[in-house]
């Protein structure tokens, strides 16, 4: 790699992709309840909003002093600009975690097979080792062309070493056959299809070189710019809260930061984002009950109690966002 880090030799590095809501973060904090006490693992998270929320969620369960650093590439696909947002930021990770392993996460709505194009350049030949590549698809979603006809969707499959459909005990008898099938169409052909629930992945699934990918592609268009700064690096000004919005791939993005004085009422948050009609929504809130982490997709709300945060941040994705969201956060305020 560079001189700065001459030690790190053949990392294991995995990717782990799928679709908006499909519980890759939740995969992820299982996998990291494996990790060997001895080892030190860097997950780097890619997120669509440009808010960054999945670093908070799994530094609130998981510290550096448990051996667990993270990096977040918030504002959309990460190998824009033949990847230096995300050559950066894994740079800074390698560096300071000297890991033992290596878990990428781009987003749902992300290009991982230029995510590994990345990983897999001359340039990173010796710090890395290309293990498997992990995607995760909700079978019951292969019924509606939303998914079936969305490039991202289908290149997720198409690239993965291994197919986890997760959720499982939410299917219907015909989702494991149709997953199965869709795969033998679309995926490569040593893919093997494997069923889950709760994103409960073995360790030893992670072991296991990719067997390669056709690079050819034609390249996609990106919906942000690198020279504007990242909502997520920028100061929250006077009024208390930061406001963010990205849009692409036939979705919106809209996040928003709060200083760390603004606390909200639980009570009143819970019941608005238990009404939330989107595609998928993750926060994290200092409440006046605790700090607490969110998780919306289209089958539940899910809670989690988190150790701490530095400011409360929410972002929100569907194909369209209701502008009065954030009139309703604020109501959210304890007085």
């Amino acid at each position: 790699m560079s001189s700065n880090s001459p030690d790190i030799k053949s990392v294991p590095t995995n990717i782990i992709t799928g679709f908006l809501g499909v519980g890759k973060t939740s995969a992820i904090l299982h996998l990291l309840k494996s990790k060997p006490d001895n080892e030190r693992w860097a997950v780097l998270v890619n997120e669509f909003g440009e808010i960054g929320i999945d670093g908070a969620l799994v530094q609130g369960q998981r510290t550096e002093e448990q051996g667990v650093f993270i990096r977040e590439v918030p504002g959309g696909c990460m190998c824009c600009a033949a990847g230096l947002p995300m050559q950066i930021a894994l740079n800074q990770l390698l560096a300071k975690a000297r890991p033992d392993r290596v878990l990428i996460e781009p987003t749902g709505l992300g290009h991982p097979k230029e995510v590994l194009q990345v990983l897999s350049a001359e340039y990173y030949q010796d710090a890395l080792s290309i293990h498997k590549t992990l995607t995760l698809v909700d079978a019951r979603k292969l019924t509606d062309p939303r998914y079936t006809e969305h490039e991202t969707f289908n290149q997720q499959i198409a690239i993965g070493d291994l197919i986890i459909g997760n959720k499982q005990d939410l299917y219907n008898d015909e989702d494991k056959a149709r997953l199965a099938n869709y795969v033998e169409k679309i995926g490569q052909a040593h893919a093997e299809v494997l069923y889950t629930q709760q994103g409960e992945i073995e360790f030893s699934l992670l072991d296991g070189s990719t067997k390669g990918f056709s690079f050819a592609s034609k390249s996609h268009h990106h919906h942000h710019h690198d020279s504007k700064p990242l909502a997520a690096d920028l100061p929250i000004p006077d009024q208390g809260f930061l406001f963010a919005q990205n849009e692409g791939e036939g979705f919106q993005s809209a996040g928003w930061r709060f200083s760390p004085d603004k606390v909200f009422n639980y009570q009143k948050l819970f019941a608005l984002l238990t009404g939330l009609c989107v595609e998928r929504m993750k926060a994290v809130f200092i409440t006046d009950e605790g700090v607490v982490g969110y998780n919306l997709t289209s089958d539940a709300l899910t809670e989690i109690q988190l150790d701490d945060c530095l400011e409360s941040r929410i972002e929100v994705i569907s194909d369209k966002i209701d502008v009065s969201l954030e009139a309703q956060l604020l109501t959210c305020l304890s007085d």
